[in-house]
């Protein structure tokens, strides 16, 4: 494995591909830039032109979790087969107890 930016680390594994955490994927601008020019020029030049367009803040915030979702989709097969299995009903459901379960643990921590 090189060190070049846009290679996913050793622990890059998705723990739920349903749910992209914060601390999974590209984890800078520039990490990010370099896995969406991997991807393609043209999206890259997108992700460029919304940034600089949004406004500070939930606008930025959005654009940044937009195209971190583009490289999970792009880049993991994990994420894209879920993403396939949700679309044509494949999926297993889940309780909605485990939903709640999940955003209540979210609150508490430490």
């Amino acid at each position: 494995m090189s060190a070049l930016p846009h290679e996913p680390s050793p622990r890059a594994a998705y723990a739920d591909p349903h749910r992209l955490e914060a601390h999974e994927g590209p984890q800078t601008l520039a990490e990010l830039r370099a896995a969406l020019a991997v991807i393609s020029p043209t999206t890259l030049a997108a992700f460029n032109a919304e940034l600089d367009a949004a406004r500070f803040g939930a606008a930025q915030d959005e654009v940044i979790s937009r195209y971190r979702r583009t490289v999970a989709f792009a880049t993991r097969p994990e994420v894209a087969a879920a993403v396939r299995s949700s679309l044509d009903g494949t999926a297993d459901a889940r309780p909605v107890d485990d939903l709640f379960a999940y955003l209540d643990g979210r609150g508490t921590a430490a």
